[in-house]
């Protein structure tokens, strides 16, 4: 296994935020005044909506950056980099906006914006990707996850008889170095366990992506039987269309393994003998404590930096302790 896959060992935990309240005569009274005290806001901005995972994040971060004081902003720019600027210029010109943190539609695009933040006292931090400005990042290894997941799965393959040069169609995007990192960790995972596999390479970001890809490819090539995702959702779109072409749910030929995984995804790991075999999950409490210390941190003036949030291979026996919730 290449030494990288090991690299990144830093635990992540949450600090709660203490929120400094006047004395008060009962244990009711300090509750009253929790809730009446008013530190400003917070925002968490994604690309989407429409990743499950981040919308976890988001109901877990909720709770966290509330108790700690603040009221907690989010939005919906659709992929849209415009409507990402425009979002985060509003909270800016809110006045009461103390951290912002997201993952951007376009890195770049965001340095002016983030310029912006840093003229009016507000620090921004990045999710998985940082950029030119932020003050830090949650980070997780994209590459290492993905070498990590698709190494072994070209092990279980290997063990299990398949042939040295099967095809095995790699699931994901290049729009960003995460991604891009994610796409070369997991060909290189398979290669360096099975050179002669032939790798071919799907662009794909959401569920409904996942799902067309997969009805074009088994139309080119009835016989790709391994897809390995860099994320989730992809793969999940891949099995919606693998099932209703006819493939059996515990179909032994196919091998389906993602880069991240949610309730949904451990409910098709758990499956018997399931074409959903594994995941390399990056928790998204561990995520969401990440990101809430980041911006209560940045918020407070408090000293930040990246916060490294490692992964874990999951398979059916042990899915159980993975679910969000």
């Amino acid at each position: 296994m290449n030494s990288t896959v090991t690299k990144r060992v830093l635990a992540v935990g949450v600090i709660a935020a203490a929120l400094g309240l006047t004395a008060c005569s009962t244990a009711a009274d300090a509750t009253s005044d929790a809730a009446a005290e008013d530190k400003g806001a917070v925002a968490m901005g994604f690309a989407g909506a429409d990743i499950t995972i981040w919308n976890d994040q988001l109901e877990i971060m909720r709770p966290i950056v509330e108790d700690a004081g603040y009221e907690f902003l989010t939005d919906d720019p659709q992929w849209d980099v415009n409507r990402q600027v425009s979002s985060w210029q509003a909270w800016i010109n809110r006045g009461d906006v103390k951290a912002i943190a997201g993952y951007p539609v376009t890195p770049d695009a965001m340095v002016p914006v983030t310029q912006q933040a840093e003229a009016a006292g507000i620090p921004v931090f990045g999710y998985l990707v940082g950029w030119e400005g932020t003050s830090g990042t949650t980070v997780v290894d994209s590459y290492d996850g993905g070498f990590e997941l698709a190494a072994n799965a070209a092990a279980e393959l290997q063990e299990a008889g398949a042939p040295d040069d099967l095809t095995v169609v790699i699931v994901g995007s290049r729009d960003s170095d995460f991604s891009a990192d994610a796409m070369d960790g997991l060909t290189e995972g398979f290669t360096s366990v099975l050179p002669d596999a032939s790798i071919v390479e799907q662009t794909a970001i959401t569920r409904e992506d996942g799902y067309n890809i997969t009805k074009a490819q088994m139309t080119a090539d009835p016989e790709s039987y391994v897809w390995l995702g860099a994320s989730n959702d992809t793969i999940l779109g891949v099995y919606q269309a693998l099932i209703e072409e006819g493939v059996a749910e515990d179909d032994p030929n196919f091998y389906l393994a993602s880069r991240d995984a949610t309730n949904e995804t451990l409910d098709l790991i758990k499956v018997e003998d399931s074409i959903y075999r594994t995941s390399l999950v990056v928790p998204a409490q561990a995520l969401a404590e990440a990101n809430a210390k980041l911006l209560i941190d940045g918020a407070e003036g408090k000293e930040t930096s990246d916060i490294v949030v490692p992964g874990v291979l999951v398979t059916a026996e042990d899915a159980d302790e993975y679910y969000v919730g």
